[in-house]
């Protein structure tokens, strides 16, 4: 087990090259996987790893359902497919009606997803997933929420295998996502995690301006690659 001192990246493009020494780099490339980033914050590293491996890769948009009188509680999580995953004790314990949570998750789903589509896909929603073998991709994993939304709409979309990479995430969450996903790629998986910051030196948040001058500028982003072809 790593020592404290082991375990903290210097910063993303550190944490994407430790993470690629573990990804199985020549059956991605010959079976030709398509990498997900689950988040905006993770494109700097699925950018890299598509760079390095010249793979093609998208970027799958979820957000979050709060209580109802809790705005700072998580009691699930919407994606751009409208697939919903539901922390069902949370929502038990509070009582929380169904009619709410649909409620909401469309909400969100008008108010902060559909924006997001415009404005990093130019109003597409994600492309065909069917017959691919699909990686899913984020700078590190807390409560896996946001992973299992996304491996949920990864699966209804006909993907022929998911797996999930992730330079540092919750050996709790691992152990739970061993059930949904073919494959778990992490340089360490923690007991006790704290959070995803804990274990970088720099972390800089990313905003749509930094997100844009990625994607923008990759020969690997999908979407515009797609757009040039049409």
């Amino acid at each position: 087990m790593p020592v404290f001192n082991d375990i903290i990246f210097e910063n993303r493009a550190d944490a994407t090259m430790k993470l690629l020494d573990i990804l199985p780099k020549d059956r991605m490339i010959s079976e030709k996987w398509f990498l997900v980033s689950v988040s905006t914050q993770g494109i700097p590293i699925v950018n890299m790893i598509a760079n390095e491996l010249n793979l093609d890769y998208d970027l799958l948009f979820c957000e979050p359902i709060y209580a109802p009188n809790n705005k700072d509680c998580i009691i699930g999580m919407v994606s751009e497919t409208e697939e919903i995953v539901l922390n069902n004790a949370l929502v038990d314990s509070f009582g929380i009606n169904l009619n709410f949570i649909y409620a909401e998750a469309h909400r969100q789903y008008e108010e902060k997803i559909l924006p997001k589509v415009y404005k990093y896909r130019k109003g597409d929603l994600i492309g065909s997933l069917k017959g691919k073998s699909v990686l899913l991709v984020d700078e590190g994993c807390e409560t896996g929420i946001t992973i299992a939304t996304a491996v949920k709409t990864v699966i209804n979309e006909q993907a022929k295998t998911v797996s999930y990479a992730a330079p540092i995430l919750s050996a709790d969450v691992a152990n739970a996502l061993e059930i949904v996903t073919d494959e778990i790629f992490s340089v360490y998986k923690i007991q006790n995690f704290v959070d995803i910051e804990f274990y970088y030196k720099i972390l800089k948040e990313l905003n749509s301006e930094n997100i844009l001058e990625i994607i923008n500028n990759s020969k690997n982003y999908w979407p515009f690659q797609k757009r040039g072809e049409n």
